[in-house]
């Protein structure tokens, strides 16, 4: 349930009404902007007389909330999202660019690329450390080590860091040493996991499961954001379908239907959707095209040798030619590169 208060409407008579709904196991969330106050009320709702409610004067209307999810609505939060990343945004008017190999595969691989894609434009440093395979036989990443050298080089660069977390026992270490904690796609629906982040205040990146519906992905972006973590940034990563030409199918409807939605910041990753480097650069101006707040590229200078997924990764001479033809575009659509 949504009540949204008049724009005159004084503090004290909004208090007034918090106090009186937040009873029992219910929550009330307040959100202000500069012309609204809208009250986002979480818990059972059944013995709130809406009718009641209503007739106070400093009450504008009160709304049901069909969806399960709630803080993650765009009903409890009529603004768009801007999570702050050290000197960073995502979901504001700036376009993040997350950039860097697959892996970290050596300290001359990260330091090299990390120097190049800051140099062509990135404002995020992408790099697995933890790596979930499909088979146990792949490379599974430099874990600890590789970790370390993402520091290394956010030092050298000053790039904030994006590294994908893979069990709960690793969040005190990921919360000291990343910037953004990824949730990768096989981990969307692993609830205990993103309670246990919710608790934190670190900023989430939010994979989309490999068959998850946008429902599914909000539901799960609600489960770190009832702990009390709001810094939640959602990904478009490409969803399994029949075909089979592509790793999977990007689903560039899901930022339009997300951003109407929920107020959270969502952005896309062409690089694991399609799995093909030659359909990279095109689908993440499409991705620009259609609204998304940032992109996730995976670049490595020798694909050809990379330990993972060297096929969908595309080398720094193109990322620069990508940066120079987004930023082309960031005018037209009020966007910052």
């Amino acid at each position: 349930m949504v009540i949204v208060m008049r724009a005159d409407a004084p503090k004290q008579e909004i208090e007034k009404i918090k106090e009186r709904v937040e009873t029992g196991n219910r929550k009330v969330s307040v959100m202000e902007g500069r012309d609204y106050c809208v009250l986002g009320i979480i818990g059972d709702t059944t013995d709130i007389d809406v009718n009641e409610i209503e007739a106070n004067e400093h009450v504008e209307k009160v709304m049901k909330v069909q969806q399960s999810y709630k803080l993650a609505n765009r009903m409890f939060h009529l603004d768009n999202s801007v999570i702050r990343v050290r000197d960073k945004t995502i979901g504001g008017q700036d376009l993040a660019v997350i950039a860097g190999p697959c892996s970290v595969e050596s300290e001359d691989q990260i330091l090299n690329l990390a120097r190049k894609v800051k140099e062509c434009g990135a404002t995020f440093l992408r790099g697995g450390a933890f790596k979930p395979r499909t088979s146990p036989y792949s490379f599974q990443g430099m874990k600890l080590e590789g970790l370390e050298l993402l520091k290394l080089a956010r030092e050298e660069t000053g790039l904030p860091i994006v590294t994908e977390i893979m069990s709960a026992d690793m969040i005190e270490r990921f919360v000291e040493d990343v910037d953004v904690i990824q949730v990768g796609a096989r981990n969307m629906q692993n609830f205990e996991l993103l309670k246990e982040l919710g608790r934190t205040r670190k900023s989430i990146l939010l994979k989309r499961g490999l068959s998850a519906t946008i429902e599914e992905l909000l539901m799960s972006a609600e489960y770190i954001m009832s702990e009390g973590n709001s810094n939640v940034i959602l990904c478009e990563r490409g969803i399994r379908t029949f075909e089979t030409y592509t790793r999977n199918t990007l689903d560039l409807s899901a930022v339009l239907a997300i951003k109407k939605l929920s107020h959270l910041p969502v952005i896309v990753d062409p690089s694991h959707a399609a799995g093909l480097w030659w359909m990279v650069e095109p689908l993440a101006k499409a991705s620009v095209a259609v609204g998304a707040d940032g992109i996730m590229i995976e670049v490595h200078n020798d694909p050809a040798n990379a330990k993972c997924d060297g096929q969908q990764s595309i080398k720094p001479e193109r990322f620069r030619a990508l940066m120079e033809d987004i930023t082309a575009m960031a005018g037209s659509i009020r966007r910052i590169v």
